[in-house]
């Protein structure tokens, strides 16, 4: 974590806050003048087109990647978990792929197995908590997924295109994981899908070549009138993915 002297301090009540962030991989600039906080009961849409920035957004709020300047600042005590668009899953059984993240949190080994399944059960996989974990579905690995983030006890949960490669009734299994995890717990998703950001999100970040080019409440985001008079490469983003 970066800490420097910004105009725009982070809001007392963010969990996270970016100012001015930059990010830079092999010599060039990924992520251009990023700020933005994330508050509790917030649910954060990142959309653009592919390459815009939206997963390595995600990462340097993660703290997966460095910030090359600006300011990256986390709450006193929040943790963030991640999930993927593809999870890896260990060679072990759906309950041990759990209660490793619960005792790499902290949990006592004779503790874990017990509060496996109860995460288990929230995703809907407790009949399933003994068979090894690469057997199940696609749908059924991204779920176990979501159970092992939820066992690290964050504060703020981020989402990489976690429906992207999953079929239609997984797609609708997984977002009402969303829908039910989102009630209690703040989420910062990247999707693709206009429909789902509809559904799930209170606030819509639009990015092109690494920069937030729109920040609105969805509601806002989604009338076209607005967007085309003052925020027309966002306009013109729906417009594409909606024709």
């Amino acid at each position: 974590m970066l800490a420097t002297a910004s105009a725009n301090p982070p809001a007392a009540s963010a969990l996270v806050s970016l100012r001015q962030a930059q990010l830079v991989l092999q010599h060039q600039p990924v992520l251009t003048d990023i700020s933005l906080d994330i508050h509790p009961g917030e649910r954060v849409a990142l959309v653009g087109s592919n390459g815009s920035g939206k997963s390595t957004l995600l990462r340097l709020i993660h703290g997966l990647e460095p910030v090359a300047s600006g300011q990256r600042h986390l709450g006193p005590g929040v943790r963030l978990s991640m999930l993927f668009q593809r999870p890896h899953v260990l060679h072990a059984s759906v309950w041990a792929n759990v209660a490793v993240a619960l005792w790499l949190n902290g949990t006592p080994w004779r503790q874990c197995r017990a509060q496996a399944r109860t995460l288990l059960a929230r995703v809907g996989l407790a009949e399933r908590a003994d068979v090894p974990a690469r057997a199940l579905s696609g749908g059924q690995q991204q779920r176990l997924a979501l159970a092992r983030a939820l066992a690290c006890g964050p504060h703020v949960l981020l989402l990489d295109e976690p429906t992207a490669s999953l079929d239609p009734h997984a797609k609708r299994e997984v977002e009402a994981l969303m829908a039910d995890v989102g009630q209690t717990l703040p989420l910062v998703f990247a999707s693709h899908n206009l429909g789902q950001v509809k559904r799930l999100a209170t606030r819509v970040l639009y990015l092109e070549h690494g920069r937030v080019l729109a920040d609105l409440p969805v509601e806002v985001f989604f009338q076209r009138d607005h967007l085309a008079r003052h925020h027309p490469a966002a306009h013109q983003f729906v417009q594409g993915e909606t024709a």
